[in-house]
C-alpha cells in the first residue's frame, strides 16, 4: 500500500489548519493508503533525510519509493496527490504468471518456448539469466502488460499481486484468537472457580504483573478513544450553521481581536460567528512565550489563542474556518461571501479582524525557494535547520523574537538589518545582542538568495549575496535558509471599494470619532487592520472589545439585533399570556421584535375567549 507522510510541528499555523483535513483524509482512503504523521521536532534526523525544509510538507511514498511530495496547506494538492499514488498503487498491483503469459502467446497464435517465456518472465521480474521464477509483479508487469496491448492490442490475464481480507476473514481470525485467550483463561480456572477472571490472589508475580498491564493497557485505550470522540464532538458542535435570520454580528479573523470581539459580543446574546482558517493569527506562530500580555505568563502564543477560543466557545461562539472572498455591502443585509461554499453568509454587522499578511523581500530567487528553505515563520520551519546556519532579515520584534528561536536549534544565526540599530524593544534586542550563537550584520540587505538542486523537482537554498550600504561591498555567503521578519500589511483586500483607507498608511482601514467605526455603518475594524503603531496583541485584543461594543450599541440604534430569539421569545410571551377581562389597555413588549417600532393593541372585551395574532 502507498504511505502518505506529513511532517508537521506543532506550532505551525497552516500544520494545524491541514490536519483535520489530512485525518478526514486518512479515514476516507483507509482500505487504500496508509497515513502517518512525523512531528519534525522529535524526527528531525528523519525530516533531514527527506530535506524536509518547509512545513507541512506531504511526501507519498509507494513500494518504498518517494513518488511525490509538495509543501504548504493545499487540501486540493494533497487530494490530487494521494488519489494518483492510490491510483498507482491499484494499476500496479499485478501479478502475471508463467502460465498466463504461455496462454496468451498460444492464443495470439505467436508459440513460444518454455524456455524463451521464462526469459520473458526473468527480464521482466529483473531476474538474472538462468535463474528460475515463477511470476512477475509490480511496475514491471504493469508495463509488460501495456507493452503487449499496445502490439496485439490485447494483453494477458494479470493476477492481483495482493488481495484484501474479507470482513468475515478478519472477523473469524478475530474469533479464533478470542477464543484462544479463553480456552487459556479456562485452563487456569481453580477447581471450585466458574469464573473467567484470574483468581489474583492464587496468582504468581509475573502473572499479577501480566493482569495489571493488561488492566493500565485498557484504561489507556479507553481515554485516547474518549478523547478522539471529544475532539470530534468538539469540531461539529461549534461550528457554524446557517439559520432563517441574518446574523446579527460575523467577526473575520480568528486572532486576539477577532476572538476579543467575539467574546464581548457573544456575553450580550449575539451569537457571533467568527470566520477564519484555524491559524490563530500571528499570535499563533510565536515559539517565545508571551511575557507581555497580562495574566499570561510562561506561555506561547498558540497557548493564548487557545484559551480565547475556549472562552468564546463558552458563550456560544460558534465558528467557520474558512477565508472570506468578497463582501456585498449594496444591500442590507450584508453578505459575506467564502472561498469554499457557494452561499453567502448576511449578516447585519461585520467585525474586520482579519490582522496583516507577511511581507517578502521581492529579490532574485525568494519566490522560487520558498518552500526549499525561504520562510517567513521561524517556529514553523526552524526545527528543520537543527545544526545548520540560518540568516534572519529584519530589525522589528518579530525579527527579534525568530532569531532568539532558531538560536534553540541552529548551530548559527545572522540577523541582517538595513540600518545601524533596532527598532524593537529594547529588552528583545539586548537579548539577541548578547547571544552567544547570534551575530549581526549592520547596514546590510539581501540581494539575492542562490539555490542549488537536489533532484529534477527540487531546489533548495545554498548561500545569500550581502550588501553593505555603509561600505559599498558585495559578499556570498554560504547559508541552509532565509527567515524573512520584516513587517507585515494589513489582509484587507477584499474590502477594496467599500470602506475608506487611511491615506497616511496604505492599507490600513480608517475609523473615525475615536471609534471603530468605518466609513460605512455597520462594519467595524479592530486590530492591526486600523493600527499603524502599537500592533501589539493586547492592543488588539482591546479595540475588538471596542469594536463588539460599538456593534452592539449601533444595532440597537438601528432596532437590529438576534432577531431569531427574539421571535421565540415573543412567540412564547403571547402563548402565556393569559387573556384580560378588563377594558384596560396592555403593551406587549415583545411583539416590538428588534425594537423596529412600537405597537401598541387594544384588546376588544370578549366574553368567553382571546384571539392571538402571530
Amino acid at each position: 500500500m502507498p504511505v502518505i507522510a506529513d511532517f508537521y510541528s506543532d506550532g505551525c499555523g497552516p500544520c494545524r489548519m491541514m490536519a483535520p483535513i489530512f485525518k478526514k483524509l486518512a479515514k476516507e482512503k483507509f482500505d487504500d493508503a496508509v497515513f502517518v504523521k512525523v512531528d519534525t521536532n522529535a524526527q528531525y534526523q528523519l525530516a533531514g533525510r527527506y530535506s524536509v525544509r518547509s512545513i507541512p510538507t506531504f511526501i507519498f511514498f509507494y513500494d518504498g519509493k518517494k513518488v511525490n511530495e509538495f509543501s504548504g496547506a493545499g487540501e486540493g494538492q494533497l487530494r490530487q496527490f494521494t488519489d494518483m499514488v492510490i491510483g498507482q498503487a491499484k494499476d500496479e498491483n499485478v501479478k502475471l504468471t508463467k502460465e498466463n503469459l504461455a496462454a496468451f502467446y498460444v492464443k495470439q497464435g505467436s508459440e513460444k518456448t518454455e524456455e524463451e517465456i521464462q526469459g520473458i518472465i526473468n527480464k521482466c521480474a529483473g531476474a538474472k539469466s538462468g535463474k528460475y521464477v515463477e511470476f512477475c509483479v509490480g511496475s514491471s508487469a504493469y508495463k509488460l502488460s501495456r507493452k503487449l496491448r499496445k502490439k496485439y492490442r490485447t494483453a494477458p490475464v494479470m493476477e492481483p499481486r495482493f488481495v484484501k481480507s474479507t470482513s468475515d476473514e478478519s472477523d473469524k481470525k478475530d474469533d479464533e484468537a478470542s477464543s484462544d485467550k479463553k480456552d487459556s483463561k479456562r485452563n487456569r480456572k481453580t477447581a471450585s472457580g466458574a469464573t473467567d477472571k484470574p483468581n489474583l490472589h492464587l496468582a504468581t508475580m509475573e502473572e499479577l504483573q501480566e493482569e495489571l498491564e493488561r488492566r493500565y493497557d485498557e484504561i489507556r485505550d479507553a481515554e485516547a478513544d474518549a478523547e478522539e470522540d471529544d475532539d470530534e464532538f468538539d469540531e461539529d458542535a461549534h461550528a457554524f450553521k446557517r439559520g432563517s435570520f441574518p446574523q446579527p454580528v460575523t467577526v473575520i479573523g480568528g486572532g486576539p481581536a477577532g476572538l476579543s470581539a467575539a467574546i464581548y459580543a457573544a456575553r450580550s446574546g449575539l451569537k457571533p460567528v467568527v470566520i477564519a482558517p484555524p491559524m490563530g493569527g500571528q499570535l499563533l506562530g510565536k515559539g517565545v512565550d508571551v511575557e507581555n500580555y497580562p495574566g499570561m505568563f510562561n506561555v506561547t502564543g498558540p497557548e493564548v489563542v487557545s484559551s480565547m477560543r475556549t472562552q468564546a466557545i463558552e458563550f456560544g461562539t460558534t465558528f467557520e474556518a474558512d477565508i472570506v472572498k468578497k463582501i456585498d455591502a449594496s444591500g442590507r443585509p450584508f453578505k459575506v461571501y467564502l472561498n469554499e461554499t457557494e452561499e453567502p453568509i448576511e449578516t447585519h454587522s461585520i467585525i474586520v479582524a482579519t490582522g496583516a499578511e507577511s511581507n517578502w523581500l521581492g529579490i532574485p530567487g525568494e519566490y522560487e525557494l520558498r518552500g526549499g528553505g525561504v520562510s517567513s515563520c521561524a517556529i514553523c520551519d526552524g526545527a528543520i535547520f537543527s545544526g545548520k546556519e540560518v540568516i534572519i532579515v529584519g530589525g522589528g520584534d518579530a525579527a527579534m523574537e525568530d532569531a532568539l528561536v532558531l538560536a534553540r536549534t541552529s548551530k548559527s544565526v545572522t540577523v541582517v538589518h538595513r540600518r545601524d540599530e533596532f527598532r524593537a524593544s529594547k529588552i528583545l534586542a539586548e537579548r539577541v545582542k548578547q547571544h552567544p550563537l547570534i551575530s549581526i550584520r549592520w547596514d546590510t540587505i539581501v540581494k539575492e538568495i542562490i539555490g542549488e538542486d537536489i533532484d529534477e523537482t527540487k531546489k533548495i537554498v545554498s548561500g545569500a549575496v550581502l550588501y553593505n550600504t555603509a561600505t559599498d561591498q558585495e559578499e556570498t555567503v554560504p547559508i541552509d535558509a532565509v527567515f524573512v521578519a520584516i513587517g507585515h500589511t494589513p489582509a484587507t483586500g477584499f474590502l477594496e471599494g467599500i470602506v475608506t483607507y487611511d491615506p497616511e498608511h496604505p492599507g490600513y482601514l480608517m475609523t473615525y470619532e475615536g471609534s471603530t467605526r468605518t466609513s460605512v455603518d455597520g462594519i467595524f475594524a479592530a486590530g492591526d487592520v486600523s493600527d499603524a503603531v502599537y500592533r501589539q496583541a493586547i492592543t488588539s485584543a482591546g479595540s475588538g472589545a471596542a469594536a463588539a461594543l460599538d456593534a452592539e450599541r449601533w444595532l440597537s440604534e438601528m432596532g437590529l439585533g438576534n432577531e431569531e430569539a427574539e421571535l421565540e421569545a415573543a412567540l412564547m410571551a403571547e402563548l402565556m399570556a393569559e387573556p384580560q377581562s378588563d377594558e384596560s389597555e396592555t403593551y406587549n413588549a415583545y411583539a416590538d421584535v428588534g425594537g423596529a417600532r412600537k405597537k401598541k393593541k387594544k384588546k376588544e372585551e370578549v366574553e368567553d375567549e382571546s384571539v392571538l395574532e402571530l
